[in-house]
């Protein structure tokens, strides 16, 4: 199948915990899940990459298990989340709340960005009772994805989180990157800081919340700046961050 897997995902597990307060004041509602997902003889190919502009969302039809013209449609969120991400999704879903296909699931593909924007992106999605994907829907067929850095924490949000075989979940350590020019005869001086200590509290409780082990954003404050740590079966299980399988 020209290195091509075909893999079966079955509904197996719900992560995630308590429900935290809204964080807009906006009522948003998906269409209930009146169609029971089976997500079965997926086809990931391996190697695709998220866009490296900011995150965009959009409508695709999820064609699996014979459905036909009962396949529900599932969101793609793809690309790199910036201050406006959150409200970016919330403008979306208003302009698609009618589709009567529309399901609570979001399939991502991001590089990370803005960490307290995913924050506030993730309590959106906890409100919503939004399933996260890593990976991509593209024609009806479902591809592996990466959900690396802030990413993450956009995902913490969802009820219940799947990172099926092939794609990627990746910490980062937080930091801020500034580049000063120098004049035209002195070289640009770029200088990164790391989260303080409040930040990182901060980040644990939301995990916390979330239903996450607050020892997955430690490993990740652990890490060298640069140094991405892409999460093994074994960690994403022992943190409760996703599991394999819907």
């Amino acid at each position: 199948m020209g290195g091509k897997r075909l893999l079966r995902l079955v509904y197996t597990e719900r992560v995630g915990g308590s429900s935290p307060s809204p964080t807009t004041g906006r009522s948003i509602r998906f269409l209930g899940l009146a169609f029971a997902l089976a997500l079965c003889a997926l086809l990931l190919p391996t190697g695709v990459l998220a866009d490296a502009g900011s995150m965009t969302f959009r409508v695709e039809p999820l064609q699996t298990g014979g459905c036909g013209a009962r396949c529900p449609n599932v969101i793609v969120a793809d690309g790199v989340i910036e201050v406006d991400t959150p409200q970016a999704f919330v403008e979306f879903l208003r302009s698609d709340s009618t589709d009567p296909k529309l399901r609570r699931f979001v399939f991502f593909n991001s590089r990370g960005g803005n960490v307290d924007a995913s924050i506030v992106f993730g309590h959106i999605l906890r409100e919503l009772k939004v399933t996260g994907v890593v990976g991509r829907v593209e024609g009806g067929t479902v591809y592996v994805g990466k959900c690396l850095s802030a990413c993450v924490y956009a995902m913490m949000g969802t009820v219940r989180r799947v990172a099926p075989p092939g794609s990627e979940v990746a910490l980062h350590r937080m930091s801020t990157v500034v580049t000063e020019s120098g004049d035209w005869s002195g070289p640009t001086r770029v200088t990164r800081s790391v989260a303080d200590a409040p930040m990182v509290a901060v980040l644990k409780r939301y995990a916390r919340r979330m239903g996450v082990s607050p020892a997955l954003v430690a490993a990740a404050e652990s890490l060298p700046p640069d140094t991405l740590h892409v999460l093994t079966r074994e960690e994403m299980r022992r943190w409760s961050f996703a599991t394999g399988q819907l």
